[in-house]
């Protein structure tokens, strides 16, 4: 997800129903990047490492100023990006500066910002990059280890997740709701959405809680989301929504399992929700390059979702979904 997706709007980004914006793009792209880690360089890369920036819902000057140099680095216009990223001393600031000088003094750089801050996952994910990037493939996992490890609720942990799990999807499912977001809300700052959020998920409303919780997921915020949805599932032990949410929500590419073994059980309490069979489908597909069948099997829980609930929005988006599917297919 880009900078400027991640801050336009991200509540009600986080409550769209549009699956193949927000849920299809990573399974579809699986195979052409996914989370893939490239193959242990022996000599020094060509072209610059990645940048991936974390500035949340963040919409100050520094913030749109870094966003804009962060385009500009992905236009392949480093001078001028470094030239907005020095202005700058933050830790954000600082790597974009490096990276854009590469290979320039860039890995020393690097190494001596993540001396100085050795437990920032930001700091350490790039550091993994500027190693991989000048050859040295070993150090370059070792850094993006102790990424994932140091600050795991990161969106900067999770890129690190995403390279050490080269056999999934970028990123993580997201639940889908198949309710609305608050129409009063989508009028609001990025900020403020978040910040309404998290006021309504205090009260004892479940829905309230999913979003708040699928809003802190789509962040990068995966660790903090959880205890929002196990709290909305508690609360509501026969809503179907709420029981997916959680199950959805302990999703880990470490143990895949944890998150199969809470839905798998809900086809059979629920066998009417499309809720189950859509988020059990997506959930398979993320296993695409480790479980033979799951496509398959995937595909078969899509229609399941369609034929359950004919009509629904999860039927629709099974639907779309299944579409987009199967044009990839004839592509190939």
């Amino acid at each position: 997800m880009s900078p400027r997706a991640r801050v336009t709007l991200i509540a009600a980004a986080a409550a769209a129903l549009a699956a193949g914006g927000t849920v299809a793009v990573a399974v579809l792209t699986a195979h052409d990047k996914g989370g893939a880690r490239p193959q242990p360089p022996s000599q020094p890369l060509r072209g610059v490492p990645p940048l991936a920036l974390d500035l949340g819902v963040r919409i100050d000057p520094q913030a749109r100023d870094l966003r804009r140099a962060a385009q500009l680095y992905e236009g392949k216009r480093r001078a001028a990006a470094g030239r907005i990223f020095a202005r700058y001393r933050s830790v954000q600031a600082r790597v974009g500066a490096a990276f854009s000088a590469w290979p320039d003094t860039s890995l020393l750089r690097l190494e001596r910002l993540a001396r100085a801050r050795p437990s920032d996952s930001f700091v350490l994910l790039h550091l993994g990059w500027a190693r991989f990037w000048a050859g040295h493939g070993d150090e370059a996992n070792a850094a993006w280890e102790r990424a994932a490890a140091a600050q795991p609720d990161s969106f900067s942990a999770q890129r690190a997740d995403d390279v050490l799990h080269p056999r999934f999807p970028a990123g993580e499912p997201f639940f889908v709701p198949s309710f609305s977001f608050p129409a009063q809300l989508t009028r609001l700052p990025a900020p403020q959405q978040l910040a309404a959020l998290a006021r309504a998920a205090r009260r004892p409303d479940v829905r309230a809680k999913l979003l708040y919780g699928l809003a802190l997921q789509r962040l990068g915020h995966r660790l903090a989301a959880r205890p929002e949805y196990d709290a909305a599932a508690k609360r509501a032990p026969g809503d179907p929504e709420a029981q997916v949410a959680a199950a959805v929500g302990h999703f880990d590419k470490s143990r895949p399992a944890d998150a199969f073994s809470r839905l798998g059980p809900l086809t059979r309490r629920f066998p009417h929700a499309a809720t189950v069979r859509f988020h059990l489908g997506l959930l398979l597909f993320w296993l695409s390059r480790v479980q033979p069948g799951a496509v398959a099997e995937g595909e078969r829980q899509l229609r399941l979702a369609e034929a359950v609930e004919p009509g629904s929005p999860l039927a629709r988006e099974a639907k779309r979904f299944l579409a987009r599917l199967e044009r990839r297919a004839k592509q190939q």
